[in-house]
């Protein structure tokens, strides 16, 4: 478990004017990892990433038996910064009955005749269950920000500041009565540098068993990287607040943000101090004679099996 203090260093306080400037990219790089050496840094992500596999599975069973709340995970981040690595290390000890992952593309005819929260308000995960977003209504103030020609019919073509305002008005309105009704949400921006966004490009490019990872969309995205910076301060500022707070996880060395992400939502779902069902003392004298069944000697407990 990683200790608290570590973690606050990644969280976006609420209120506070994001620069991402501020936050660092690789942990290896952060005061606390460099005082212990990569090698040693490496090496305790895995065992942190081993330890929340076990504590995430007891978490999850019993976030499902109670019934009581559900749990969101939101990941936003550039292109190549791991968000499918990320979910799939940091979720491998889920009971997958009990998760749920959506990746949301481009929006449908169906979907751009709706308000622009609507086709995320149908995938939210039901009590009990883990849901996870790849990319998010939060694609809403971020692509269409640096593409306003992508909003779609009905939409201004140059939509002004009060625009986004109420956009980001809505988010945190949606958010507030989501987990006003039980539900934990946690938001994840995976913070990649511009040079290491090149190297798994370029990697993507070199080896050809990723060549089909590599898209020349991400290539041409890439050309306004200045203007997604900034459309994501924008919105990590407006939008972490306590309900909902947004967690920039440094993504340049994939090991270090499986455990830190792993952490966090362990940890988070652990401090719900949910229960397992309490047995009414009907039930009780029920389960009690059942087990006086089945404790006492019963003769097809002697019977031989059939031959296979």
């Amino acid at each position: 478990m990683i200790k608290p203090k570590l973690l606050e260093q990644f969280l976006v306080e609420p209120g506070t004017t994001v620069n991402l400037k501020h936050f660092a990219t690789d942990w290896t790089e952060t005061e606390a990892a460099r005082e212990l050496g990569k090698d040693v840094t490496k090496e305790r992500a895995s065992e942190i990433l081993a330890e929340s596999h076990k504590r995430l599975d007891a978490a999850q069973e019993r976030l499902y038996a109670s019934d009581t709340h559900s749990v969101l995970l939101i990941f936003q981040a550039m292109d190549a910064a791991g968000k499918d690595g990320t979910i799939r290390h940091v979720m491998s000890g889920v009971n997958p009955q009990g998760c749920q992952v959506y990746s949301f593309k481009k929006p449908s005819t169906e979907e751009l005749d709706h308000n622009f929260l609507w086709r995320y308000m149908k995938a939210l995960p039901e009590r009990g269950r883990i849901g996870i977003f790849n990319r998010s209504y939060y694609e809403d103030v971020l692509v269409v920000k640096v593409h306003p020609e992508w909003l779609g019919p009905g939409q201004p073509t140059h939509p002004d500041a009060k625009f986004w305002e109420k956009r980001f008005e809505d988010i945190n309105n949606f958010e507030k009565h989501l987990t006003r009704n039980g539900t934990l949400i946690l938001k994840f921006f995976l913070h990649l540098s511009k040079g290491e966004q090149k190297r798994r490009f370029l990697e993507r490019l070199n080896n050809p068993e990723k060549h089909w990872k590599f898209s020349e969309a991400d290539m041409a995205e890439r050309e306004h990287w200045k203007d997604y910076q900034k459309a994501f301060e924008e919105a990590l500022s407006a939008t972490s607040t306590k309900r909902a707070p947004w967690h920039v996880i440094p993504a340049d060395r994939k090991y270090a943000a499986h455990a830190l992400v792993a952490d966090t939502v362990t940890t988070a779902i652990l401090n719900l101090d949910l229960e397992y069902p309490k047995v009414s003392p009907e039930k009780m004298v029920k389960l009690e004679e059942a087990r006086a069944r089945l404790e006492n000697k019963d003769p097809a407990d002697s019977v031989e099996p059939p031959p296979a």
